[in-house]
């Protein structure tokens, strides 16, 4: 419980304090394939059993922190299976990913 707390504390902080590094998006698209990211988060990040990831994706410090100690069901990554340099990988991935469009742009939801 204590550790849940802290963690929804510290990492809108770590959000905010670090910044993003690079990262290799088709790397990251074969490591997000590879772990089964899509299992639960679809595989454009869009969400379903797990959260939404993309558009708006966590800066890399963030998304690490995350990673390393989920809340929920979604199984923690340590750095014996998917490195940092991974993590930033599937990080440029998720970012690469374009938005999806707005309704008023979807022909068949403006009839």
């Amino acid at each position: 419980m204590i550790k849940r707390f802290l963690f929804a504390v510290l990492l809108p902080i770590l959000a905010y304090t670090q910044t993003p590094s690079g990262g290799n998006v088709d790397n990251g698209k074969k490591l997000y394939l590879k772990y089964g990211c899509y299992e639960c988060h679809g595989y454009a990040g869009q969400g379903g059993a797990g959260a939404r990831l993309a558009p708006k994706v966590l800066p890399a410090a963030a998304l690490i922190a995350y990673v390393r100690h989920p809340a929920g069901a979604m199984p923690p990554y340590t750095s014996k299976v998917a490195s940092d340099a991974d993590l930033t990988d599937i990080r440029a991935f998720l970012a690469s990913l374009p938005a999806a469009p707005s309704l008023k742009d979807v022909p068949l939801l403006n009839q």
